[in-house]
């Protein structure tokens, strides 16, 4: 009889397979031998099963069962359905802390161009009913493969660490209604625990394959989702003088708002401002009621957010003044949603690079520097209350992959790319070697 605390004899000789070397090679902090096999007798297969079979944001059933069914195997407890879809895994292992360890499961609406042989061919429908072509162009099968083979390898080195084990696993992160707040929302603090350190990784197209890389900073940025509605007064396109346009009004907004980051912020504070779409006018010949600017703003820090969204409307308001607008019509702001700053914990974040320094070599951590503001949802699980946490990147890419493109003169195709690949197997090894050794740090033995 199998229940949700009982492990099948096939698991049980897996695990007595993986703990007798392990033991001693977890001691002398050498864990890739034990993952690589992990990896290479199951990983691979069920990464390439992931990878062909995507699903959309909270509509990752079939993803969250599989999940499900590999960690109630291996004796977790399992609780399912949450916000959806989500998955919440509990293994307790005498006193200490409780650590959170979280994976995104949703996949994106791109049609993959490569030509793997395990490439999805999935067309199916998203929360709302449209369907669309699906596919992993992010790497969040790489995610939830390593969550799977941190539970093998945490359960095989319990003599190693002391405290409860608590694995994410999420929906919704690439969707409009983040499944980070939708999971805290349903109360799983209450139910299972507040953390008192929470862990998360991301794969990295532009770091070499198998590098891990934890910022003591700001891991991800702050994104903002804001429209600018611009009022106009209606007229013909023959009489421009009887109306106020507000074309005219949108497109000097657009221009001065590039002169926000580069003459408010300081030179070494990032951040962004893209005015993404313009929308206005419903003919040649006439100047209309309206026009409405669509708006991303990134930001590395509180402080940031906030002079440019106060600079955005502040411009915004007397651009349209000096259009001649009248005061009961002047541009406004409407806020459509976003995420914080993916904030790690400093003291926390030099605890893990230090474990990975003596568990895997230095050489294992990347020298590296972010080139863009992406933004994570994340931070919704670690703010209010505040939770120690570290976010941190594994490499994905072989250096002959990026030396193949830059001899043709061409960009490594980059998250959300039809053309996204990864090389899973040092992207998967590594993703459990460094949260092997970050867990292990954080919940030592008592």
């Amino acid at each position: 009889m199998q229940g949700k605390w009982m492990i099948t004899a096939s698991r049980m000789l897996w695990v007595l397979f993986l703990m007798g070397p392990m033991a001693a090679l977890a001691d002398a902090g050498d864990l890739r031998g034990e993952v690589t096999k992990l990896y290479d007798q199951k990983l691979k297969a069920l990464f390439e099963h992931f990878h062909a079979n995507p699903e959309l944001s909270f509509v990752e059933f079939q993803t969250a069962a599989r999940v499900k069914d590999e960690l109630s195997e291996m004796g977790f407890e399992v609780h399912s359905g949450i916000a959806q879809t989500g998955v919440v895994a509990l293994l307790r292992n005498g006193e200490g802390p409780l650590v959170m360890m979280r994976a995104d499961m949703d996949a994106l609406p791109v049609k993959e161009l490569t030509n793997l042989p395990y490439a999805s061919k999935i067309v199916a429908p998203n929360v709302e009913g449209q369907s669309f072509p699906v596919m992993h162009a992010c790497g969040h099968d790489v995610h939830i493969t390593s969550l799977v083979g941190t539970a093998e390898m945490m359960l095989a080195i319990k003599d190693q660490w002391s405290g409860t084990l608590m694995l994410i696993a999420q929906p919704a992160e690439e969707w409009k209604d983040s499944g980070a707040a939708a999971m805290r929302a349903a109360g799983i603090w209450e139910r299972f625990g507040t953390p008192d350190f929470a862990l998360g990784m991301h794969v990295a197209a532009d770091i070499e394959a198998g590098k891990l890389f934890a910022s003591t900073g700001a891991a991800y940025s702050a994104v903002d989702s804001l429209d600018i509605v611009v009022p106009g007064i209606g007229a013909h396109g023959a009489s421009p003088h009887r109306g106020r346009d507000p074309v005219v009004i949108g497109a000097q907004i657009v221009v001065a708002l590039q002169t926000v980051v580069a003459r408010e912020l300081s030179p070494r504070e990032p951040g962004v401002i893209t005015v993404g779409v313009f929308r206005a006018g419903t003919k040649r010949n006439v100047i209309g009621e309206q026009a409405r600017l669509e708006l991303t703003v990134r930001s590395d820090s509180t402080a940031t957010r906030e002079r440019l969204l106060a600079a955005i409307e502040r411009i915004a308001i007397n651009v349209g003044r000096a259009g001649g607008l009248p005061e009961d019509r002047l541009p406004y702001i409407e806020l459509k949603g976003g995420v914080p700053v993916t904030a790690n914990d400093p003291e926390v974040a030099q605890r893990v690079i230090t474990a990975w320094e003596q568990d895997l070599g230095a050489d294992q951590i990347a020298d590296y520097e972010r080139e863009g503001m992406g933004g994570e949802d994340f931070p919704f699980l670690t703010q209010d209350p505040y939770i120690p946490s570290v976010y941190f990147s594994v490499g994905g890419t072989e250096p002959a992959r990026a030396a193949a493109f830059e001899a043709a003169g061409q960009s490594l195709p980059s998250h959300h790319s039809p053309l996204f690949e990864i090389s899973p197997r040092p992207a998967v090894i590594s993703g459990i070697l460094g949260t092997v050794s970050a867990l292990r740090a954080l919940m030592p033995v008592r």
